[in-house]
């Protein structure tokens, strides 16, 4: 059997994973995009989120994984087999799928069957990898080496939670809610603004500058290593624990309010740090009220500026050729010091 590190046990890099967490207490976020040099933990984080969350209930014999509760997400194939009965269920792990990154257009949104439609004549539907990461996790490693269009099909389809098919006589629309979660090294190449700017939220992580958390790093990795299950079960007690935060932390979700005044508080930072256009707005805004959720209470200060920390760095304008600035918190300071003088 194959052991990720456990979630709970990753040292250091709090950000990404709130950021993480937040992502799948409320996938309508749009996704996580970490940031940052290699050996950093980025690939560990994202295969031990999926690692701790808790098991969920299917119809049975579905290929997109339906949620037996939600009919106005199922697939054109439950509501055709189904009608109106109640369907029989199983449970499962929720799905982590990882991109390849030689991965086709045909292996991401689905196919035609050739086989059938040879021998059979019969136009059958292959589903891809969007179809299988339905309730799931879609990961995508080094997603800035990835064609432009394959990112533009993926972000499209976390936007909608659907992915449409209309290709060799076939046109399907299949359920694709999942919480995406891109990773990237800067140093390989960006991505266009276009495409950074329909991430949800953005973190940038770098290699632990403290000598103790890095002997820690160390320690457990090598002791993960020689034991890798011994390792897992002592950290159980505390990736269930997290689980059940998000588990608890999503059903939170829909009683989170903003007030008039914190949505005003918002416009006003994304006025002053020069964010075009409304998403930055609306994303602070849906991360703000997940955080309420995940800390059980209401939204404050804190709050409001971790997650324009979490929405914003890749919104910001930047020049030709400069980098993401994850400087928020500076930034407000020298448009509010700027409005002073004035």
């Amino acid at each position: 059997m194959n052991y990720n590190l456990p979630f709970s046990a990753l040292i250091g890099q709090e950000k990404m994973k709130i950021a993480l967490i937040l992502a799948v207490v409320n996938p309508a976020l749009g996704g996580v995009l970490i940031r940052g040099e290699k050996g950093t933990a980025k690939s560990t984080a994202a295969r031990a989120l999926a690692d701790l969350l808790p098991q969920q209930e299917a119809v049975a014999g579905c290929r997109y994984g339906c949620d037996p509760d939600d009919r106005n997400r199922w697939c054109y194939e439950c509501l055709e087999r189904l009608g109106s009965e109640k369907p029989e269920t199983v449970w499962r792990r929720r799905p982590l799928v990882e991109l390849p990154i030689g991965a086709t257009e045909d292996r991401l949104i689905g196919s035609l069957n050739l086989e059938k439609a040879m021998i059979k004549g019969e136009s059958v539907f292959e589903p891809g990898l969007l179809a299988t990461a339905n309730r799931g996790i879609l990961y995508v490693d080094e997603v800035n080496l990835l064609d432009d269009f394959l990112v533009d099909v993926i972000l499209d389809a976390a936007a909608m939670g659907r992915n449409f098919v209309e290709r060799e006589g076939i046109s399907i629309t299949h359920p694709a809610f999942f919480t995406l979660i891109g990773t990237m090294n800067p140093e390989e190449g960006e991505l266009r603004p276009q495409l950074l700017d329909r991430f949800g939220l953005c973190v940038e992580v770098k290699g632990l500058s403290d000598p103790k958390e890095r002997v820690q790093v160390i320690n457990q990795r090598l002791s993960f290593e020689s034991d890798p299950k011994a390792f897992v079960d002592e950290w159980r007690e505390g990736d269930e624990k997290i689980g059940r935060q998000i588990e608890e932390a999503a059903k939170r979700l829909s009683q989170a309010r903003a007030t008039e005044q914190e949505l005003e508080k918002i416009v006003d930072i994304c006025l002053k740090l020069g964010v075009d256009g409304h998403r930055g707005d609306l994303t602070i805004v849906k991360t703000v009220l997940a955080l309420s959720a995940w800390e059980d209470r209401p939204v404050d200060e804190e709050m409001l500026i971790l997650a324009s920390e979490l929405a914003l760095p890749h919104r910001m304008r930047r020049k030709p050729f400069q980098d993401v600035d994850f400087n928020v918190k500076e930034r407000l300071k020298e448009s509010q010091s700027l409005e002073r003088q004035n």
